[in-house]
């Protein structure tokens, strides 16, 4: 069966989802966990308490299960996902799942050592036209998802990103003192590069990083005060030309 949707939007569509994990037994974005575990073991621990988000049917979440990692939460929005993996790792004790969307995470503050996500937000960000800057909507659904991996992630937790988007682009959205994370970035693969954010909880911004911070939010009061002198002087034209004289 070709999985593949008609339209790339269609993987923001939890019913596309639903429909695939029908008859899907397995799929792996960006390679199986023995192309980055040895990135992976040098951040997260055999005893850390772990959350999977956006699970999906990967094997990922198995395969660390067998290589020691024993503490692992898994979500995902799509209930047939979540019903199907929760009866194959049945016999997985430590392993459980849940149907959760990720900015709405209903675990209490500091519940996690590691907050882990592998292709998720990629998915998320589909439609986007251009990498430099995404639509309003999709950064505030972005943001809504970091402010619930932070506030869910213990002091001193590790949010693992896992993702083919390059840190030109995908620094811009993990960039925000907010979160209260260092950004470290590293990479694998042969031929296609992915990437391997760690962000740290309650460790500060690189100098680099705390920059690029810096300049996102005076480019975004630059644009405000554009757009907003643009629409005072339409509407004074407006006025003017509304006038009987």
């Amino acid at each position: 069966m070709d999985y593949l949707p008609d339209d790339n939007s269609r993987y923001k569509d939890v019913d596309y989802w639903d429909e695939r994990y029908k008859t899907e037994q397995c799929y792996d974005w960006l390679g199986s966990f023995s192309k980055f575990q040895h990135l992976l073991q040098k951040h997260v621990n055999k005893k850390d308490s772990i959350l999977i988000l956006g699970c999906g049917n990967s094997s990922m979440s198995s395969d660390m299960y067998k290589a020691g990692y024993r503490s692992i939460t898994n979500i995902d929005y799509s209930s047939v996902c979540i019903s199907a993996m929760s009866a194959r790792h049945s016999d997985c004790p430590g392993m459980s799942w849940h149907q959760m969307d990720i900015r709405q995470l209903s675990f209490p503050d500091a519940s996690f050592d590691v907050v882990l996500e592998k292709a998720t937000l990629d998915a998320i960000m589909v439609e986007e036209k251009s990498p430099w800057s995404v639509s309003p909507q999709t950064a505030s659904f972005i943001h809504q998802a970091l402010t619930e991996i932070s506030r869910c992630l213990k002091p001193g937790g590790r949010f693992v990103s896992i993702t083919f988007a390059d840190p030109l682009f995908r620094k811009r959205l993990y960039a925000k003192s907010e979160y209260n994370w260092s950004i470290k970035k590293y990479s694998y693969g042969d031929g296609l590069e992915y990437f391997v954010y760690v962000m740290t909880k309650g460790e500060e911004l690189s100098p680099e990083d705390a920059a690029l911070e810096k300049k996102l939010q005076e480019d975004v009061k630059s644009t405000h005060t554009v757009v907003t002198t643009a629409q005072s002087e339409e509407e004074e034209e407006d006025f003017m030309s509304n006038i009987d004289l």
